[in-house]
């Protein structure tokens, strides 16, 4: 039973990969200069000093406007505007310098299923870099995916399997896959339903390793039965 367990998770686990094995289209990487222009920066760029001790995007531009003496124009959206950004200390500085290093510092890669993410802040301008550009904060990460409830009639399969052999083919496989935070899965013992809450793509899982039971299952005695009733009267 374990052995056909195990050969049946492995197929489930190919099928999932297949499916969810590409991550979503990520955004191209920007230019040095943290701008969508490939134009070069003004060489007149206004040099400064800053000392931030770290805050959100809007306490940054106020401490640029206070470090360089000149008003800096720049769009924060409501959703990223409490988003709280570390100190940062440099000296003879321009714009462009500073937040293309904010960008490069910002920058990590986050593992979830289907690949690798990558997530960081950036202020970035569509117009050439100069001392009046309009600069817009923007915080690219992954997307959060709302949990979802699924429910999973298991009476078919009882009758090959155990409930513990199910679930347990079912946790085995997220914990191959390396998931930290899998779907909690419950069983009802008077409708035979599984019930599971996640994400979708981890719910994927369950449907594999069903379907993988199903082809693996063998004909109930019954049919067996009448087949060899038939057989009998030819």
């Amino acid at each position: 039973m374990k052995k056909t367990l195990i050969t049946l998770l492995s197929a489930a686990l190919l099928a999932t990969t297949a499916v969810f094995g590409q991550p979503a289209q990520q955004r191209p990487q920007g230019t040095s200069f943290a701008t969508l222009n490939v134009a070069p920066p003004d060489p007149n760029l206004v040099q400064f000093d800053l000392n931030f001790a770290g805050g959100t995007p809007r306490q940054l531009v106020e401490a640029i406007e206070k470090a360089s003496g000149k008003p800096l124009n720049a769009v924060i959206p409501d959703e990223d505007a409490d988003l709280h950004l570390p100190p940062l200390k440099m000296r003879a500085v321009n714009v462009a310098e500073l937040f293309a290093a904010l960008s490069q510092a910002s920058s990590k890669q986050i593992n979830v299923l289907g690949g690798t993410y990558n997530s960081s802040y950036i202020f970035q301008t569509a117009s050439e870099i100069n001392d009046n550009s309009v600069w817009w904060f923007q915080h690219f990460k992954p997307a959060i995916t709302e949990p979802e409830c699924r429910f999973y009639q298991l009476a078919p399969y009882l009758e090959t399997y155990k409930v513990e052999d199910i679930t347990t083919a079912i946790q085995t496989g997220w914990k191959m896959l390396g998931e930290k935070n899998p779907p909690t899965i419950s069983f009802h013992k008077d409708t035979k339903l599984l019930i599971a809450v996640g994400e979708r793509s981890k719910l994927q899982l369950i449907d594999s390793v069903l379907q993988q039971l199903a082809q693996g299952k063998p004909q109930p005695a019954r049919e067996a039965s009448a087949k060899s009733s038939e057989a009998a009267k030819k």
